[in-house]
């Protein structure tokens, strides 16, 4: 009986593909909307925050600077003027009780927020990565010692040991490098775990079977061979990592462990504007807009990356859409629709053909 031949282009081939180039990946991210809207918020941000010195010096004021009056004192402190003392001179207002600039902090803190989350996924990566290889390649004693260390890392209650490390730390240390180690070194067991499963399974790959015979040690396989193969789940792993660490750095800031005055943040900001939400709506509305904005753009942009680069998820996505020829209705709704039906289809007509041959041998 003829078979029918294989389509090319089917869903097994495309979920057993290779994942996509760094161009590639490049393009489909710039195609989705959402991912160029995230994209678009971030690099603003990271704009505002280079240029907050010269936006300062722009509109007139300093985040240190105090206008006391500003503010209406037997009032409680809360600013003269409408929706917080916005005028020519001070584009967002100013600070109940302090008379500060609310433009010229907002900016400056865009500087420690995203600075801390970079920085804090900096390390975590880093002695992510380092660790992961390390238990993947090294002895099993040397894995089991890390793997029981990631495993309380991960079990440990972070955001409590971040405030007692923010606490008995001395206030002359610089808070915005405080931050970014303790955010840093209590944060790196997620990338460790990931890094470890991916080296256990390279490592029984042909490619680096091949590098260990010519001779290769263990940190040139692993700085040659596996780096390459690990770097989109690592960079996937980061993305999702920087909107928790803003967060985190907006989270301690508001305790009042974190950033300290005058030195501004988001978080410091929330902090002291929690007496304020009343009398002055736009001193709380404003950081909080911000930090909204800036976690929701990096989610998005780092879920449309995440996509990208791990071809399981964009062949998922793929499963049951029409640009893939699947059939409709009752026929079967994977990637190798056409596949199927074409051998379907084949059968069919050699059936039809056989029992027509037989029909005729009995007639005659």
């Amino acid at each position: 009986m003829a078979t029918a031949p294989q389509q090319p282009g089917t869903g097994e081939a495309r979920a057993a593909a290779p994942a996509a180039g760094g161009r590639q990946v490049w393009r489909r991210l710039l195609a989705r909307r959402a991912a160029r809207a995230a994209g678009l918020v971030i690099v603003l941000l990271v704009l505002v925050a280079a240029a907050a010195p010269l936006l300062s010096a722009l509109e007139g004021q300093d985040p240190t600077g105090f206008h006391n009056d500003l503010i209406d004192s037997a009032a409680g402190g809360v600013p003269t003027g409408s929706f917080g003392g916005v005028s020519a001179d001070h584009w967002l207002g100013v600070e109940p009780g302090t008379g500060r600039d609310v433009f010229a902090r907002l900016v400056y803190g865009a500087q420690i927020s995203l600075l801390v989350a970079v920085g804090a996924t900096l390390v975590q990566v880093t002695l992510g990565v380092l660790l992961g290889l390390a238990a993947g390649l090294g002895s099993r004693l040397l894995d089991q010692l890390i793997g029981n260390t990631t495993e309380v890392m991960l079990a440990l209650p972070s955001l409590v040991f971040a405030i007692s490390l923010m606490a008995v730390v001395p206030s002359d240390f610089p808070r915005p490098l405080l931050l970014t180690l303790v955010i840093g070194l209590l944060g790196w067991g997620g990338t460790a775990r990931i890094v470890r499963a991916q080296t256990l399974s390279l490592r029984q790959l042909d490619y680096v079977a091949a590098a260990r015979l010519a001779g290769a040690g263990r940190w040139r396989i692993a700085r040659r061979e596996l780096l390459p193969s690990l770097a989109a789940p690592v960079i996937t792993y980061a993305m999702l990592l920087l909107p928790s660490n803003v967060m985190a750095e907006a989270g301690l800031s508001f305790l009042g462990v974190g950033v300290k005055p005058p030195t501004s943040s988001w978080g410091q900001m929330l902090s002291g504007a929690t007496t304020w939400f009343r009398a002055d709506p736009m001193y709380v509305l404003l950081p909080s807009a911000l930090l909204f904005a800036t976690v929701l753009a990096f989610t998005v942009l780092g879920d449309a990356v995440r996509t990208e680069l791990d071809p399981r998820a964009a062949s998922r996505l793929r499963v049951g859409t029409a640009k893939d020829g699947t059939a409709k209705g009752g026929t079967a709704k994977d990637g190798a629709g056409g596949t199927t039906a074409a051998a379907t289809a084949g059968s069919t007509a050699d059936t039809e053909g056989t029992t027509a041959g037989t029909t005729g041998e009995a007639a005659a």
